[in-house]
């Protein structure tokens, strides 16, 4: 079934804020840390953001994805409804290297991550942002389950609320692509998420699509990173293979929309065209953005930023797919 296209409405504005007060956020964003796939830090990012509003009724938090009453505190999510019905779902997940992160985080007054969820829904995409359970409590096998347990939790509560169960899309932003990204492809994953179809997968600034990539450590990706965030007791040459998304591509994957930003590091580059020319090169549907002047942190607030390209592109992505029923 073809998908109408969504088109963006006009985005809710803040007041006009002096030029010199717009540099000076500028100047914050750019020196907040960069840890590998660090989350967002930093000061007076609501000075170069449009706080995107959302009626509370048309918001959901702290649904439960997890195992009944033996769920984990972190397996929650929150989401955020359109008007009407029929409407598709972004599933969003954090980054943070693998270690932190909250669908709750706020800088300030400003909550980025929640500010997706009401961006896209008052334009008539419902997002899901979850939480998942972080390493070291846990290895990236339990994450990748937990994103792929919240799209089956959210299939079955679609329906109900207005939603299309049969167009699902993910979107992550740095370890949080990395994540979505492996539940897409790797088939072990597709009885976790209960068979559901993904219509779609928005990777924004992700790498460790390929840990077995030489090339990412010379550009200057720490080994020892990798190692310790991936490795799960098993031995070299295995785990390297084993946690890659790359190792699992198949034919009839679903359509792929990467993103990353031109002052992002040399590695991360690299990794996205790698996983570009592995998606082609399986007979899939792939499109590579590169946002020019972005670093890191800003490509995860330009998701909800239509003043970006990013935003305005992943309306256009979402809009255009057909879905599997």
């Amino acid at each position: 079934m073809q998908t109408s296209v969504i088109a963006p409405r006009p985005a809710h504005r803040r007041p006009f804020r002096p030029a010199s007060r717009l540099k000076l956020a500028a100047a914050l964003l750019a020196v907040l840390p960069l840890a590998g796939c660090g989350t967002l830090k930093g000061l007076a990012i609501h000075a170069v953001m449009d706080e995107a509003k959302l009626p509370p009724n048309q918001i959901e938090r702290d649904l439960v994805y997890g195992p009944g009453t033996s769920a984990h505190p972190r397996q929650k999510l929150d989401l955020f409804r359109p008007e009407g019905s029929g409407w598709p779902l972004l599933v969003f997940v954090h980054g943070g290297s693998w270690v932190e992160g909250d669908k709750a985080l706020a800088v300030g007054s400003f909550d980025p991550y929640q500010n997706i969820g009401r961006f896209y829904a008052t334009r008539g995409v419902g997002v899901a942002v979850l939480n998942y359970r972080l390493q070291p409590e846990v290895t990236w096998r339990e994450q990748v389950e937990d994103v792929a347990a919240a799209i089956a939790y959210l299939a079955k509560i679609l329906p109900e609320r207005g939603g299309d169960a049969g167009r699902i899309f993910l979107l992550g932003h740095s370890a949080g692509s990395q994540l979505i990204t492996y539940v897409a492809i790797a088939p072990w994953l597709e009885e976790k998420r209960g068979g559901v179809p993904i219509c779609g997968v928005v990777p924004v600034s992700g790498a460790g699509y390929d840990l077995a990539d030489p090339e990412t450590y010379r550009l200057g990706a720490l080994p020892e990173f990798y190692e310790k965030t991936f490795r799960a007791g098993q031995p070299d040459g295995v785990w390297q293979k084993e946690a890659s998304a790359i190792t699992y591509l198949h034919p009839g994957l679903p359509p792929f929309l990467l993103f990353y930003g031109e002052k992002e590091w040399p590695s991360l580059h690299h990794q996205n065209r790698l996983l570009e020319a592995a998606l082609t090169k399986a007979g899939g549907k792939v499109e590579l953005d590169v946002i020019p002047g972005l670093s890191h942190q800003r490509m995860a607030l330009a998701i909800s930023d239509e003043k970006k390209p990013v935003a305005n592109t992943i309306l256009r992505f979402l809009g255009s797919q057909t879905c599997a029923r």
